[in-house]
């Protein structure tokens, strides 16, 4: 498989993560949105490893960092969205402008 269907595939992954977050009003799927463009980003890591240093593990190792910082973004966002639910009984991003202050 060459290198442009994979980068093809994560450009497309990109922007529909992109698009997701920000054409959406809802918390989670906005959440969603934000780990789809983590992904992209991950198989262009595992794919220039592959083919520019395929001897050294440079990409895998960042790649596995992402998942790592990833997991923990989602699991404070997820708390986050949960304060937000008891508080106003909606995960919209209009009703959290209240959280700014």
């Amino acid at each position: 498989m060459p290198l442009s269907h994979i980068l093809l595939l994560s450009t497309a992954l990109f922007f529909i993560g992109m698009y997701g977050m920000f054409t959406r009003r809802n918390l989670i799927t906005i959440l969603m949105s934000i780990e789809l463009m983590l992904n992209s980003v991950n198989i262009n890591f595992v794919a220039f490893n592959k083919y520019l240093y395929p001897e050294q593990l440079n990409g895998v190792f960042f790649t596995i960092f992402i998942i790592t910082i990833a997991a923990a973004e989602a699991a404070v966002a997820i708390a986050i969205i949960i304060n937000l639910y008891r508080s106003h009984h909606s995960i919209d991003v209009e009703s959290a402008e209240e959280m700014k202050y």
